[in-house]
């Protein structure tokens, strides 16, 4: 998918109050942008870190430049939690993404549980319906170690207690991780940050819940799927 244009090179100042960004620009002008996500953004909010912003000169919105990706050592990554539904949308109309495809219809956030919407429903008359959960992927601490999550995430927790519960229901279920990175090989659950959540992935996947990890290919002008990379459940095998 395409990356709102115009986009500008800057640097990093500071990134605070969850929502907002301060970057100069490289012509010197200091600009506040809005930061469209709302985690911990560990090793991507440092000061002087390269910083791509857009422009979206709207009245209504409250501030013109949105901090879209920041580079860390020579490789880009996206922040924009709100990009990785979008990206799956488009790679699953395109049916590119091989473990998914086949389905006949896609729907997006249906009620699967209560108080709780998955992402994408996936249906064929011939085939059991898959409950398509999509998580945002951006922490690398470790090597080529892409982690989830980068904080607590008691809510992500439940959706994984939600896929299972499908799949006992006789549904498939899979948890796909888009991981906005270039510089990563393989992915596992933080322990060290949520290890609620990490042993939640594992007894899900245990249950039956299909764990996916893809990367992505990101320019200034362009961000999409990429490659499957695997999952490994024990972190122990970092590497």
């Amino acid at each position: 998918m395409l990356l709102p244009q115009p986009m500008a090179h800057g640097r990093l100042v500071q990134r605070y109050k969850r929502f907002f960004a301060d970057v100069v620009l490289d012509d010197g002008t200091a600009v506040t942008a809005h930061c469209p996500n709302p985690g911990a953004m560990l090793g991507l909010k440092d000061a002087g870190l390269g910083a791509w912003v857009s422009y979206d000169p709207n009245p209504k919105r409250k501030l013109p430049w949105t901090l879209q990706l920041v580079e860390v050592d020579g490789g880009l990554v996206g922040i924009n939690t709100m990009l990785p539904n979008k990206l799956v949308a488009e790679a699953l109309a395109a049916d590119a993404i091989p473990e998914l495809s086949g389905y006949s219809s896609i729907r997006p956030e249906v009620r699967y549980s209560e108080a709780s919407r998955v992402d994408f429903l996936l249906e064929h008359p011939n085939r059991p319906p898959c409950w398509l959960e999509v998580k945002n992927c951006h922490l690398r601490r470790d090597g080529t170690l892409a982690e989830f999550p980068d904080c607590v995430a008691a809510r992500s927790a439940k959706h994984l207690k939600d896929l299972a519960a499908e799949v006992a229901k006789g549904a498939r279920a899979v948890q796909l991780f888009v991981i906005q990175r270039t510089d990563c090989d393989h992915f596992a659950a933080c322990h060290e940050l949520d290890p609620v959540y990490a042993a939640g992935l594992t007894a899900a996947a245990s249950a039956g819940v299909e764990v996916l990890c893809y990367d992505c290919d990101i320019s200034a002008e362009a961000i999409r799927l990429s490659r499957r990379i695997p999952w490994r459940d024990d972190p122990r095998e970092r590497g």
